[in-house]
């Protein structure tokens, strides 16, 4: 069975894949002074609480977080005795290269969603996850990623919000009730909110206009849905769609080796 790990900036996702379905996700935060060691007390646990059995006999990674990446290395070489495929890396083989200036490194992440965007819904795409950072990955006809945005994240920017000026509260992320907010918490909501739904589709409108032709938007990460249901932009909504990425790339390597 797959291991597929995908460390982002805030949590850690742990999928087994059984050949056919995820037979189970798990998150931890991500902290790069976790060793391999804690890494399976917590992970052996949780199979075994949830009655599983699965036989690791492959894994991949994709992280955001060059400093976890050697720990995950040694989980997978120590427990599991096999060598881990890392996205980004020379061995780590793309179906279709990305097509961007020399020298520029891609992350991970936004490599893996492109490839699982492409093979779900063919070329032509505009990828938007909302993660620490929010971003749009632009997939050409071919599969290949040509580019993208890169926007603070919503929450990165309601704690930026609250750091610098004493006055404003904390407040969750959430649709406000109308735009108009009559006290500090709904005024931030609303601005946050609102704001976004404006960043999201004031980018996804310029980059069609740069590239001149219809192009499908497909959403994904933890506040996807909500922002959803401020506007009709989104084409589709995609909770798991780095995990099928992964799983799409290691089996292209298997089949490429």
């Amino acid at each position: 069975m797959l291991l597929a790990i995908d460390c982002g900036n805030t949590n850690t996702v742990f999928s087994i894949w059984d050949g056919k379905c995820f037979l189970a996700t798990w998150r931890i935060a991500t902290d790069h002074k976790r060793t391999a060691d804690e890494y399976f007390v917590w992970l052996s646990s949780l199979m075994t609480l949830t009655s599983i059995r699965a036989e690791i006999t492959e894994a991949i990674i994709s992280s955001t977080v060059p400093r976890v990446v050697f720990n995950l290395r040694v989980l997978c070489d120590r427990y599991f005795n096999c060598r881990p495929l890392v996205v980004g890396k020379p061995d780590c083989r793309l179906p279709v290269a990305p097509r961007v200036d020399q020298g520029t490194t891609v992350g991970p992440d936004r490599l893996v969603n492109t490839v699982s965007a492409h093979d779900r819904h063919g070329g032509d795409l505009i990828v938007v996850d909302f993660g620490t950072a929010t971003t749009f990955d632009v997939v050409d006809a071919d599969g290949a990623y040509i580019g993208g945005v890169i926007a603070p994240g919503v929450n990165l920017s309601l704690e930026a919000l609250h750091m610098a000026a004493a006055a404003l509260p904390h407040v969750d992320v959430a649709k406000p009730a109308k735009a108009i907010g009559t006290n500090t918490v709904a005024c931030m909501q609303s601005g946050v909110y609102w704001g976004y739904v404006g960043l999201v589709e004031g980018i996804v409108r310029e980059v069609r206009r740069e590239r001149d032709r219809p192009m499908k938007v497909v959403a994904t990460g933890g506040l996807a849905s909500l922002f959803a249901q401020g506007t009709e932009l989104f084409d589709s909504i995609e909770d798991d769609l780095t995990m099928h990425g992964l799983v799409l790339i290691n089996d292209y390597n298997k089949e490429h080796a």
